[in-house]
């Protein structure tokens, strides 16, 4: 069994984890398009004050949600990229350094 401080193991997780991050960013920010819309509908139709205000509120926690998983994406990446460069000798022909590599290049940092 793969112990924790494994490099392949830790390649592996790494990535996943800024993976993980950067669809969550992506779901946050598709959820502020459809909320926002739907606030508007439902402010055009002269919907409930109550429930529109509701709804603004989810759409406020999902706006606040972006920043923060952007600065999580930067924590993420940092780590992978520090871990890539570490084992970069060593691993470099592996599957899982070669994955690495390739969500570095993909992932975009915003400020």
């Amino acid at each position: 069994m793969a112990s924790a401080s494994d490099p392949k193991r830790q390649l592996y997780i790494k990535t996943g984890v800024l993976k993980r991050i950067a669809k969550e960013k992506v779901m946050y920010e598709k959820e502020v398009v459809q909320q926002t819309a739907k606030v508007d509908k439902m402010k055009a139709e002269n919907k409930d004050e109550h429930d529109i205000k509701k709804q603004i509120e989810v759409l406020e926690e999902s706006k606040i949600m972006i920043p923060d998983c952007k600065r999580r994406i930067k924590a993420a990446y940092d780590d992978l990229q520090k871990l890539v460069a570490e084992t970069e000798g060593d691993l470099a022909d592996m599957e899982e350094c070669k994955n690495a590599k390739k969500m570095l290049e993909d992932t975009v940092l915003e400020d």
